[in-house]
């Protein structure tokens, strides 16, 4: 056979090679999801993550006709879960539930000791949900606005204390934003969960925090808190009667969000399935309703404008780790 003609048939051939590993893919594109989706949250059960991770990953199972398993995988503020997710294989059958600290926090609080980037490793999916915080106050401190406790702060600087469920927490840094706008200084005091937290504030141990509605929404309708506001940038349907922090400090806001992500480099037609069936789900009565109960509230985004969202929040945090001196030890 000349050289030519040997040129032309192995074109032939590659290109028959090709076809029939492109036929492959596309059929395996078309049968996805043909086994069960392994949904990581890297949090114990119980807590909010894992509440909108197993409610909406129920419903995901009946929209995609495959088994939703969840999996646990919590310890290191939530690193060991995110790494794991990170570096998984993006086939489409490995889906993550992060929220603020592991993909906005972390990577400032801890640096290049951190074992993954958010945002190279992690394909964002969508918003899924942010859970409100509220300022509370022990009732016995003689405060009932923002301004009052502001005003309290100034005169008493460095003898007002904050709760928080851990260094580096959503809450801790709440309060250190708090300080850095309004020009007060107060002291934070870490505990190891929202709950001990809550329950160290109700003890009058220390006089404020900013901790999640559903740690400490039923302490305050109990009367063992005081509510002050929320700390979203707008008042929220949930809580009507509480104002925002923003009314009084411009410019403060505080969204303790969750969202879904896959692995970098999963296919596109995957991420958009995804995104279109989590965000049906969301909008689903029962859901939000189940939802709401917690405190949290139903968003849904593109997974763009998700990815957006990521890179201001991560920029706006860090500039207060670095601003409060925060170090994990």
């Amino acid at each position: 056979m000349s050289g030519p003609a040997r040129c032309i048939l192995l074109g032939v051939v590659a290109v028959s090679m090709g076809t029939g590993a492109s036929a492959v893919f596309a059929q395996k594109a078309d049968n996805w999801p043909s086994r069960p989706i392994r949904l990581i949250v890297p949090f114990p059960p119980g807590g909010g993550t894992d509440l909108v991770g197993r409610s909406v990953g129920s419903k995901l199972s009946d929209a995609l006709g495959e088994k939703i398993v969840v999996d646990n995988r919590p310890g290191a503020g939530a690193i060991i879960g995110a790494n794991i997710a990170a570096h998984a294989e993006p086939d489409g059958y490995t889906l993550f539930i992060g929220n603020i600290g592991c993909i906005a926090i972390n990577p400032t609080l801890y640096g290049g000791k951190l074992p993954y980037d958010p945002q190279r490793d992690l394909a964002p999916v969508t918003l899924s949900s942010d859970a409100l915080n509220i300022l509370m106050v022990h009732p016995s401190l003689p405060v009932r606005s923002v301004k009052e406790l502001i005003d309290l702060a100034r005169a008493r600087p460095n003898q007002l204390s904050y709760s928080s469920s851990g260094v580096g927490a959503t809450d801790h840094l709440a309060g250190e934003l708090f300080n850095r706008l309004t020009g007060v200084s107060t002291i934070h005091v870490p505990y190891k969960g929202g709950g001990p937290a809550a329950i160290d504030l109700v003890s009058g141990n220390v006089q404020f925090s900013f901790n999640t509605a559903s740690a400490q929404a039923a302490l305050w309708h109990a009367g063992k808190l005081r509510a002050l506001a929320v700390l979203s940038p707008k008042r929220q349907p949930l809580f009507p009667e509480l104002p925002s922090i923003a009314e009084t400090v411009p410019g403060y806001g505080v969204n303790n969000w969750y969202g879904f992500f896959v692995p970098a480099k999963t296919p596109r037609h995957i991420v958009d399935r995804l995104n279109a069936e989590i965000n049906a789900i969301l909008k689903m009565p029962d859901i939000v309703s189940l939802h709401n109960q917690g405190g949290i509230n139903p968003l849904g985004s593109t997974p763009e404008g998700f990815g957006k969202f990521i890179a201001v929040e991560t920029d706006k945090w860090a500039k207060v780790i670095k601003e409060a001196g925060i170090k994990i030890e």
